[in-house]
C-alpha cells in the first residue's frame, strides 16, 4: 500500500495598513494630498527640533506627512495620519489661509480660532477614517490627554510653527462627528465645512 501525502499551500492574505488606507482614502478625496513617509525621528526634517510632535509631523512646506516606524507600529497609526491630513486638506484647499486671516485681524481670539481649527482638523480626521472602512474609533481608548499639544504642522522651520491645544474631549467629539461620514458637518463656529465641500471629489 502506498501513502500519499498532500501539501495543500493556501496563499497568503495580504493584511491592509490602517496607515495606507488613510492614505488612500485622503488621495481619493481631496487633489494635492501629501504621501506619508516612515522614518526613525521627526527631528531634524523640516526644520523639526527635539520640541515637535516625536510622532507625527506635516510639513507644509514639503507637502510630505512624515510618521515614526515607532507610531506607525501603534493601534493609534490611523488617527495620527489622518488628523495631519485634516491639515493638509485646510492647507491645500484654502481653509488656513482664512484661518490665518482671521487670526492675524483679531489677535486678541487667536485661541479660539485656533481651537476651531484644531476642531475642524479632528472632524476631517474622522471621515477620513470613515472613507478608509476602518472600524468607529474613540480617541480616549488611545490617549489620556490631548497627544496633539505640541507643534505637530507647519512650514520649515516646522519647529516654530503653531501650537494649539485642546481638551481630549472636544478631539473626541469632532472625531466622533467626521465618523458620521458627512464632510458637511464638519464647521464648528465661523469656520464653516463649504471649502471642505467644494474640495471633495464627492
Amino acid at each position: 500500500m502506498r501513502w500519499f501525502i498532500l501539501f495543500f499551500f493556501i496563499p497568503a492574505v495580504a493584511i491592509a495598513d490602517p496607515v495606507e488606507m488613510v492614505e488612500q482614502a485622503a488621495k481619493e478625496a481631496f487633489d494635492s494630498m501629501p504621501p506619508v513617509q516612515i522614518v526613525r525621528e521627526i527631528a531634524g526634517r523640516c526644520g523639526a527640533d527635539a520640541n515637535v510632535n516625536p510622532h507625527v509631523a506635516y510639513c507644509t512646506s514639503q507637502n510630505v506627512i512624515f510618521l515614526t516606524r515607532e507610531a506607525a507600529d501603534q493601534p493609534q497609526a490611523a488617527y495620527l495620519v489622518a488628523h495631519s491630513y485634516g491639515h493638509a486638506v485646510q492647507v491645500r484647499h484654502g481653509v488656513a489661509d482664512f484661518a490665518l486671516a482671521q487670526i492675524r485681524a483679531r489677535r486678541d481670539e487667536e485661541a479660539m480660532l485656533r481651537g476651531l481649527v484644531e476642531r475642524q482638523v479632528d472632524c476631517i480626521a474622522g471621515f477620513l477614517v470613515a472613507r478608509a472602512g476602518l472600524p468607529d474609533a474613540d480617541l480616549t481608548d488611545w490617549f489620556d490627554a490631548d497627544p496633539f499639544d505640541d507643534i505637530h504642522w507647519g512650514r520649515n522651520p516646522l519647529s516654530i510653527g503653531p501650537v494649539m491645544g485642546i481638551d481630549l474631549a472636544d478631539r473626541d467629539a469632532w472625531f466622533q462627528i467626521g465618523q458620521e461620514g458627512d464632510i458637511t458637518a464638519c464647521g464648528p463656529g465661523e469656520f464653516t465645512a463649504d471649502l471642505l465641500v467644494a474640495a471633495l471629489r464627492k
